[in-house]
């Protein structure tokens, strides 16, 4: 779909979202063909005539005002991520641009400080595209510990959060509200979408999660725009059983393509515990937790004064159900299970 065709998906979508009455209009009782509200209506609520709209939402006239769209925003009661999101689009039916591929995303050195100066706290850092540029030990342990830990110093092997959470059976177990957490992940999509129209990388990611997760089409279709900032979830983990968690994006101003994701546990919680337990399990805090994406594996184990033979003894072949090839992972001490939350 073209950038004239997301804009007026988009003004479809949302307006087929909103009844009569949340925006106080009377229906005196008929009977309406359309879900939602009918163009006119909404035409009404922003100040601007019907044919008007009608030319926007079907692709005929890209040049709104700043002021045209806010109006529409307000008409369509649009949070304040979604009224840039409608700008966005506007921007993007107004400038075309070729689709083209972008070059591998490489991590921000000052990103790759934050990661190395984080130790028990779990840490993924994504790219534009959902795509795992670094995790620690933690991290990667927590989210997605049955992925090969290295993956994400090989871009062509970047394990990808959207894919994982649509398309693999271990972490959409991980989630006890996997819907919560598969909104979240498509509102953000649909944001970067909305940036960057031009990126086929992206583009392509989304048309293959649309193909192969039914659950994924119909979120995207909703046209709904979340920023993934902070959100809680409860989690069933294989190692340290259930425990909810707060996941914190942060980005850097030089880099604000890229994401850093912490996830903590309330002080004095069993989730805390079972965190604790974690990172004992995995050795994170003892001075050889590797980073991956921000160095070699190598790399990260001479700095520590690791030799390779303790490096070799600690992994172990595996392969995740439906996987390809063989695949490593530090192995495991056995640790107990954490409490449930009270």
């Amino acid at each position: 779909m073209d950038a004239h065709g997301q804009l007026g998906a988009f003004l479809q979508a949302r307006r087929a979202q909103l009844q009569p009455q949340d925006v106080g209009l009377p229906t005196y009782g008929d009977r309406r063909r359309v879900p939602g509200l009918r163009r006119e209506e909404l035409a009404l609520l922003a100040g601007v005539s019907s044919s008007y709209y009608t030319r926007l939402e079907q692709g005929a006239s890209c040049h709104a005002s700043v002021e045209v769209l806010d109006a529409i925003a307000r008409g369509l009661r649009l949070e304040e991520t979604e009224r840039l999101h409608l700008h966005d689009l506007a921007t993007a039916c107004r400038h075309r641009t070729t689709a083209r591929r972008p070059p591998a995303e490489r991590l921000a050195p000052a990103v790759r400080e934050l990661v190395r100066s984080l130790d028990e706290v779990p840490v993924v850092v994504t790219g534009r595209r959902s795509d795992v540029l670094a995790w620690n030990s933690a991290g990667h342990a927590l989210l997605a510990g049955h992925v090969d830990p290295t993956g994400p110093d090989r871009p062509a092997d970047r394990p990808n959060m959207a894919r994982l959470v649509f398309l693999d059976a271990h972490v959409r177990e991980l989630y006890v509200d996997w819907t919560a957490k598969a909104r979240a992940v498509v509102g953000n999509l649909r944001l970067v979408a909305g940036r960057h129209p031009q990126d086929a990388r992206l583009t392509s990611l989304i048309g293959e999660l649309t193909t192969r997760s039914p659950e994924f089409a119909g979120m995207w279709a909703d046209h709904r725009v979340r920023a993934c900032d902070t959100a809680e979830y409860e989690l069933r983990h294989p190692l340290v059983g259930s425990l909810t968690v707060r996941q914190q994006t942060l980005t850097v101003p030089s880099e604000p393509e890229q994401s850093l994701v912490m996830v903590t546990a309330t002080p004095g919680s069993a989730s805390r515990a079972a965190l604790r337990l974690l990172a004992q399990a995995i050795g994170a805090g003892s001075g050889t937790t590797a980073v991956a994406g921000t160095e070699t594996m190598a790399e990260a184990e001479a700095e520590a004064g690791v030799r390779p033979s303790r490096r070799d003894a600690a992994t172990a072949d595996f392969s995740a159900p439906g996987g390809k090839g063989r695949r490593q992972r530090r192995t495991r001490p056995s640790v107990p299970t954490a409490g449930r939350e009270r």
